[in-house]
């Protein structure tokens, strides 16, 4: 009886300890989206009145906190994301394209010429690409400091030496800066960049301070280079009249990519692998699964050479910065453009 009751007690102890636990980790939440997305007076009150009803957790107390709880969350789903914004110069245009049979025609592709990370003349063009001319798909990965997380940029690269250059960000309004924090709530929109790669990799090389970017060439198939092309497309344009928040771990750089590339058995990939929950680690993933151009390195010699910075600062402004970053690298042909 004794062992019975023990047993009973533990058990109780245990579940108390659990829904303590449940209820603090959905408070810290709470208060994040207060802070981050309502109003600091109105997220510290929250705070205060919450940690007193866990420190007495007595029914009572807990009851209102639970039912605060179901508001707070209630209210931040219903946040609706907006593409009416005061948005800094480099997120201001929205890409889009025009798909005719073969011929693909990319609107506000960004090309801006930087004097310095945030001092730049702006610049935005229309091109057109072809569908069949798509031969290869490329992955730049820029890490800036923890080794778990990176940037991804997926580049498509055409037979007449087009690299349309692909994106994913948060996208700032005028003031804001990314903060990972932040980045958890709802303080940013999610913007598809097309770009030129003398913009979005030589923004990352050349400019900014503590990036190291690394370029690999993908075993993508052409017909899946093609329906990844397109899958862009259709994100850029549904983003156009349906905007959608940016979140640092469920909708990132990088989750768009790869839950597409996992629903379409692309390369082995799975949504729910290591090296696409820890995105820094993506490479290796990669390079695991026998999706990138390896010439036979180990990874870590194939990482090595994949650093471009130093390519990119001497090309520089050069019409062929492109192939210049990918002269003698494995996976890139001589003459690649």
């Amino acid at each position: 009886m004794a062992d019975r009751g023990s047993s009973r007690f533990s058990l109780r102890g245990f579940g108390i300890g659990a829904l303590f636990f449940f209820v603090a980790l959905w408070t810290a939440w709470a208060s994040g989206a207060l802070f981050y997305d309502g109003n600091t007076l109105v997220a510290a009150v929250f705070g205060l009145l919450a940690l007193t009803a866990l420190i007495r957790f007595r029914r009572r107390a807990l009851l209102g906190l639970s039912m605060s709880l179901v508001a707070i969350t209630t209210w931040w789903f219903l946040l609706a994301p907006s593409n009416q914004r005061n948005w800094q110069r480099d997120v201001a245009e929205l890409g889009w394209a025009e798909v005719q049979g073969d011929q693909v025609r990319i609107h506000n592709v960004r090309h801006f010429e930087y004097r310095t990370e945030t001092e730049y003349t702006p610049g935005w063009e229309t091109r057109t690409v072809r569908l069949s001319e798509l031969r290869a798909v490329d992955v730049y990965t820029s890490n800036w400091g923890p080794q778990l997380i990176a940037h991804a940029i997926v580049s498509f690269a055409f037979a007449d030496g087009q690299y349309v250059a692909m994106s994913i960000e948060a996208r700032k309004e005028v003031g804001e800066t990314y903060s990972a924090v932040a980045g958890f709530f709802r303080q940013y929109e999610l913007i598809y960049i097309a770009s030129d790669e003398r913009d979005v990799v030589r923004l990352r090389t050349n400019y900014r301070e503590g990036e190291t970017v690394r370029l690999y060439r993908t075993m993508t198939r052409p017909d899946d280079a093609r329906r990844l092309f397109l899958e862009y497309v259709g994100w850029m344009n549904a983003a156009r009249t349906r905007p959608e928040w940016y979140n640092a771990f469920t909708r990132n750089c990088s989750t768009p990519i790869t839950n597409f590339l996992s629903d379409a058995h692309i390369g082995g990939i799975s949504k729910w692998s290591w090296g696409t929950v820890f995105n820094g680690r993506g490479d290796q993933m990669l390079y695991d699964l026998g999706d990138l151009q390896s010439g036979g390195l180990p990874f870590a010699d194939l990482a090595k050479q994949a650093v471009i910075n130093e390519a990119a600062k001497q090309a520089d402004t050069d019409a062929d910065f492109s192939r210049r970053i990918r002269e003698g690298r494995v996976g890139f042909e001589p003459g690649t453009r």
